[in-house]
């Protein structure tokens, strides 16, 4: 009776462990599989993580890049217009100065413009003229007896301090005037200077 007892005792004790060890390894296993399921997981975010910082950081310089080749650019261009406006005012700003002031000239060209109008035709109008205060003296004489009713139609003359040289001129009372100041002509002449200059300065 006791050795039945000790067997049954026995066998209880040895199912019990085997369940118990059982138990433990299937434990042991879903431990390990969850274990692994988070290293997967935090390696493919960490992964993740990493080629995303990769690609902004691939962008920001890409950016930084392409602010910098136009920063580059833009310098590069605003230089060569600074020196390509350096060269045509220095170029033609004298020259046409100085042409402007001399009074044999200004004299020529507005004999030329004036006979345009032509006073034997029926519909010549008279003109007005806007000149410089500093060219009055050399200027109202000649005005007065070469063009006023020769090749004019009356010639009305203000002579004023804010223009340094050359003139304006027009139909009184027509509504417009013709410009012939040194801006002008600076102006026109950079217009045809200034593709001259980039082609001799630069090669386009």
């Amino acid at each position: 009776m006791q050795n039945k007892l000790q067997e049954l005792t026995d066998k209880l004790y040895n199912e019990g462990l085997s369940k118990g060890k059982q138990e433990a390894e299937e434990l042991k296993a879903k431990a390990l599989q969850e274990a692994d399921q988070i290293v997967s997981q935090a390696k493919n975010e960490a992964t993740a993580i990493v080629a995303k910082a990769e690609k902004e950081a691939a962008e920001i310089i890409t950016r930084a890049d392409n602010d910098v080749k136009m920063a580059s650019t833009q310098a590069i261009n605003a230089l060569r217009q600074q020196v390509e406006k350096m060269i045509v005012t220095n170029t033609v700003t004298l020259a046409v100065k100085e042409a402007m002031s001399d009074t044999k000239l200004i004299k020529s060209v507005i004999t030329t413009i004036a006979g345009a109008f032509n006073a034997a035709n029926p519909d010549s109008v008279a003109l007005e003229m806007i000149l410089p205060q500093s060219m009055k003296s050399e200027l109202e004489d000649f005005l007065k007896n070469e063009i006023n009713g020769k090749l004019c139609k009356g010639l009305e003359v203000e002579y004023v301090k804010g223009l340094s040289s050359g003139f304006k001129i027009g139909p009184k009372d027509g509504g417009y005037m013709i410009s012939f100041t040194d801006d002008d002509f600076n102006a026109m002449i950079g217009r045809y200077l200034r593709p001259a200059t980039r082609r001799i300065l630069f090669g386009e």
